[in-house]
């Protein structure tokens, strides 16, 4: 019974994120196109709002093109691994206080080695395809995924200081006694260490360098099509969710909203994380894409000593006051 219970909850997990994902695409494209002053998808349905689904079943009955040479099974292997290593990372997200489906002890360090996973699936990829545009773009991503990842684990360490626990739900329960209620105010370097992080860790503008179209055609998916090519834009706004997850349960208070009694809890969590997927989007509609020199040197020089300068003041902190 409790087996059918477990796969019940990752079922409607599964069936909400996913939702979540096909949306999220019409989201990004009105908002763009408002900010341009275009309308954006408007052809199927009232304001375009079945355009997701039109898009799901195109990609879905497309083409599945392999190369002559390429490796088959690690090409088609490469866009699953992408995708369930996104997926499994969902399992230790709480939307409330019992709202998870595994509440273990090390539950970012869960999520860091799922992400982390996702990476070889875009190396894998543009190893697989034969292709040396497809190949450079999935070195750049190994590159830019390691790179960063130092700083956003440096970033979170402060939170880690804090709350004395990797477990995402006890992290929520204790910002209680810090200002505000949330822990980005005596974090706010991590925080700022953090959202330049995960924008490099999702791939997208202006770090988008895996997947560069005026330099690498399409980078590592440039040999993809069909529903492989959609399952790595699945796998990256899941990424994009679970990045904007940690934001919010490590420095915004997770699902407690800004009263003491607050109405359910998930709803809170679901708006803030919709404020970090509105500054995803800001962000490819205003800034242009970095070299790739500079992309280093942004991770190395600036966010990595930023971050360790976070701990040690964290540090000096919990010493001083206790």
């Amino acid at each position: 019974m409790h087996v059918l219970i477990v796969l019940i909850e990752i079922l409607v997990l599964f069936a909400v994120v996913m939702l979540h994902v096909a949306y999220a695409t019409y989201f990004e494209r009105k908002i763009i196109g408002h900010m341009q002053v275009r309308l954006g998808p408007m052809q199927v349905g009232w304001h375009g709002l079945l355009q997701p689904i039109a898009d799901g079943i195109k990609s879905f009955f497309k083409e599945d093109v392999i190369p002559d040479c390429a490796d088959v099974l690690a090409f088609r292997a490469a866009p699953i691994i992408c995708l369930t290593s996104m997926l499994t990372a969902l399992a230790v997200v709480p939307f409330a206080k019992g709202w998870v489906l595994a509440d273990i002890n090390i539950g970012l360090l869960f999520i860091f080695a799922m992400s982390s996973l996702s990476s070889y699936g875009v190396l894998l990829a543009g190893w697989a395809s034969n292709s040396k545009y497809t190949f450079l773009g999935g070195l750049r991503s190994m590159a830019q995924v390691v790179s960063y990842e130092i700083s956003m684990g440096l970033s979170l360490v402060g939170v880690m200081m804090l709350s004395g626990t990797l477990n995402l739900t006890k992290i929520v329960e204790a910002q209680g006694t810090s200002l505000g209620g949330i822990y980005l105010f005596p974090q706010i370097i991590a925080f700022f260490v953090f959202c330049i992080a995960m924008l490099a860790e999702t791939n997208r503008v202006p770090f988008d360098l895996p997947e560069a179209e005026t330099e690498l055609v399409s980078g590592y998916i440039t040999e993809y099509s069909g529903m492989r090519y959609a399952m790595f834009f699945m796998a990256e706004y899941i990424g994009m969710m679970i990045m904007s997850a940690i934001g919010v349960i490590c420095f915004l208070g997770g699902w407690n909203g800004p009263f003491e009694v607050s109405f359910f809890p998930p709803f809170w969590l679901v708006l803030k994380i919709y404020v970090f997927m509105f500054f995803f989007i800001w962000i490819r509609a205003t800034l242009p894409r970095y070299r790739y020199d500079q992309l280093m040197d942004i991770g190395w020089k600036l966010l990595i000593p930023l971050a360790l300068g976070n701990i040690v003041l964290t540090a000096l902190f919990k010493a001083l006051v206790g």
